[in-house]
């Protein structure tokens, strides 16, 4: 990858165009079947791609618009998975969703998104990052009626995320990202087992990794949660220091209007960082000196060649309106950063 100071992505989703999926919620249903769907997915990538490109991102992604959620469209490829009897579930500890149930021996059966990632790849020439969810996460998005274990599981789901970002990555992919929100929650399952299942999802991979761990979606369920934290979120010293020795290469983290003390990316010196500097939690758009700020701060504990601007999470349930406003906030602010640097 061409090496570029301070490059500019997303985390993973942005909203659907309403003729897709019913705009603004997670778990948006099709509006199209069949060959109609394929397309209009594919369409629908295009306008993503388009709206990076003309924010000027230097990372570009898929905005998740060929998949329902981060964590189910991958699990509902695999063997083993019955979504049909669902149960419910409280996920992140947080809130209740009716989840599929794993009820025999997990295994990938074929490519989930690799067909997606080569239509992105004709579609630019600018690096790009695919988002799979990481294995801890998915173990936490599901009830395991099967191995009744959840880390037997999350090594399986790994072994499965393994085959599927090998492919990925012959297919041109620049950076996969796990997203592994439960590992802001589940810290001792983190140290004692999930960060072992991540390096065993990377294992022979040889495109830049990232671990995307962020305070959730602008949801209630989430927005409530963080009231709850305190005047000092804090979770990230728990398990940074495991993720510091691990070969993962970029950790993408929440910033922008959160309570997390930005000193602690001390802790990771030396990776790469993705600055979450966009706030997925409110329609207010960020003007670009507030993008800037968060940068400026950011620098004091990661090296400039390291800080990779982001969200702190993904937009899918923003108005478009307002994700189109955030890319360009991010690329803008990255902008006067650089030019502060000189570079």
């Amino acid at each position: 990858m061409k090496k570029l100071l301070l490059p500019t992505s997303i985390v993973g989703s942005l909203p659907k165009p309403a003729w897709l999926a019913p705009p603004e919620k997670l778990w948006s249903p099709w509006k199209l079947e069949g060959d109609q769907l394929l397309e209009g997915k594919q369409d629908a990538l295009r306008i993503s791609l388009q709206e990076q490109q003309l924010a000027d991102l230097d990372i570009i992604c898929d905005g998740e618009q060929t998949r329902q959620h981060f964590v189910t469209t991958f699990i509902e490829h695999l063997s083993g998975v019955d979504f049909e009897n669902r149960k419910t579930v409280k996920i992140r500890n947080r809130y209740d969703a009716s989840v599929p149930v794993v009820v025999g021996e997990v295994a990938r059966q074929k490519a989930v998104f690799v067909e997606d990632a080569k239509f992105l790849r004709k579609q630019t020439n600018k690096p790009i990052k695919w988002a799979l969810p990481g294995p801890l996460t998915m173990v936490d998005t599901l009830y395991d009626d099967h191995y009744k274990s959840r880390e037997k599981l999350a090594w399986e789901f790994a072994i499965a995320l393994n085959e599927e970002a090998r492919e990925l990555q012959d297919a041109g992919v620049d950076i996969i990202q796990f997203d592994e929100p439960a590992f802001n929650v589940f810290f001792d399952e983190v140290n004692d087992w999930g960060m072992a299942a991540l390096e065993r999802a990377i294992e022979g991979l040889h495109c830049q990794t990232a671990v995307h761990i962020c305070y959730g979606y602008g949801i209630q369920a989430n927005t409530d949660w963080k009231k709850t934290l305190g005047s000092e979120w804090r979770q990230y010293e728990e398990i940074f220091p495991k993720i510091q020795k691990s070969k993962i290469d970029i950790v993408s983290l929440e910033c922008h209007n959160s309570n997390v003390p930005l000193n602690l990316m001390e802790l990771v010196r030396g990776k790469k960082v993705m600055v979450g500097a966009i706030d997925v939690a409110a329609n207010t758009i960020e003007t670009p000196e507030e993008v800037a700020t968060t940068l400026r701060k950011a620098l004091e504990f990661v090296d400039a060649e390291n800080l990779y601007p982001s969200t702190n999470c993904g937009m899918a349930p923003l108005s478009r309106n307002v994700a189109r406003g955030k890319l360009s906030a991010l690329s803008a602010g990255a902008e006067i950063i650089r030019k502060e640097l000189g570079i």
